[in-house]
């Protein structure tokens, strides 16, 4: 996958510490751009991606020839409008589609598998911020993301208070919960039970653990809808049959939809960069790195924020997004915040939700107006 002749990528020739104490060097970061950079250089967005994203943000991916992830947000006329931004988004390190992770080659030639460092939230960051340097981008004009993109663009505010005039958390938390922990372990626990995962080393004995992986997506992806949009949408229908067939097939329209997400996630998706960015996921505690005080992550900047939540996110529910509002307020913060009405769950921040990218596309064209 990360040979693949359509991916773009930055080598970093610059040493970065790992959190984990390792230090990397000469490893690359893959990016995709859309839309110009003016002038001024003041028009960038940074986009950070959520656990199963990538750097195709909008339009074809390349690779997968499905749409972008963030197609009904970013692009011409659209929330971030690429006629007037200029949209920068990275594969994260740990990554599967071009960045350095764990399918990549030791300096034995050897691929790292379980061998790959163990990376956090702050070492994704740090590895992007690379990227500003390569463009030579002085301060941002917003940083988004929503999910684990969320958790990111908190991150790298607080690494860089005054590397952009914008913020944006869409659908995110300061710290993963222990439920989110425990679902996270549970997707692992799959990859890792099924024989073909071969302790990481399945590349090497050409094997694939499908399964696990397909395991994996269907139970996360149970999270990120929600009970009501799953009633709506498929209820107690049958799959294709007018009774039970009192075996194990998929006898629900439900079960059908969530073994087709695992088959075609498996497609496209490592096994290891799963368990790598999961864990760092779940590793994440903005607060734990100020002493437990998380308005101290962002008392250096004077960057004006836009906090998104979802009436029916229970992943990363509004509360969880409120306390970052909190956390900024009490610190005299510039900070907006909406929760916006919606059924379709956490997932609502990738769908066409017409009140989050009216909102979304509201704050930037205003923000920038007034820059």
């Amino acid at each position: 996958m990360n040979t693949e002749k359509n991916i773009k990528t930055l080598i970093i020739k610059k040493p970065l510490k790992l959190d984990c104490g390792k230090t990397i060097k000469d490893f690359p970061i893959a990016y995709e751009t859309y839309g110009s950079l003016n002038s001024k250089k003041d028009n960038a967005i940074l986009v950070f991606h959520a656990l199963t994203g990538d750097q195709f943000v909008t339009g074809t991916n390349p690779v997968t020839k499905k749409d972008g992830w963030w197609s009904y947000a970013v692009g011409p006329n659209k929330a971030i409008d690429t006629n007037k931004y200029f949209v920068i988004c990275s594969n994260v390190i740990g990554g599967c589609m071009g960045s350095y992770g764990p399918s990549h080659k030791d300096s034995d030639q050897n691929i790292f598998g379980t061998n790959f460092p163990v990376i956090t939230i702050n070492d994704m960051v740090n590895a992007q911020y690379n990227l500003l340097e390569h463009f030579g981008i002085n301060q941002l004009f917003s940083i988004a993301g929503g999910s684990m993109g969320g958790m990111q663009v908190l991150q790298f505010i607080s690494n860089f208070p005054d590397k952009s005039k914008t913020v944006i958390p869409i659908a995110t938390t300061s710290s993963h919960s222990a439920q989110n922990i425990a679902f996270n372990e549970l997707g692992r626990q799959a990859i890792t039970a099924d024989s073909d995962w071969k302790n990481g080393n399945y590349t090497s004995n050409k094997t694939n653990p499908g399964k696990g992986l397909a395991v994996a997506r269907m139970a996360a992806h149970i999270t990120y809808l929600s009970k009501k949009g799953l009633q709506e949408k498929f209820g107690r229908k049958l799959q294709e049959r007018e009774d039970l067939k009192f075996g194990f097939d998929a006898d629900f329209q439900i079960e059908s939809y969530l073994r087709y997400q695992g088959s075609v996630f498996v497609d496209r998706f490592d096994a290891n960069s799963y368990l790598y960015i999961t864990r760092a996921m779940d590793y994440f505690d903005l607060s734990k790195q100020f002493k437990g005080n998380l308005s101290d992550a962002f008392i250096n900047t004077k960057a004006k924020f836009f906090i998104i939540s979802f009436t029916s996110d229970w992943l990363y529910p509004t509360q969880e997004n409120k306390d970052i509002v909190i956390a900024l307020n009490s610190i005299g913060a510039d900070v907006g915040f909406v929760e916006i009405e919606s059924d379709k769950g956490h997932d609502s921040f990738l769908l066409d939700v017409p009140d989050f990218l009216n909102a979304l596309k509201n704050f930037l064209d205003k923000s920038y107006d007034e820059k």
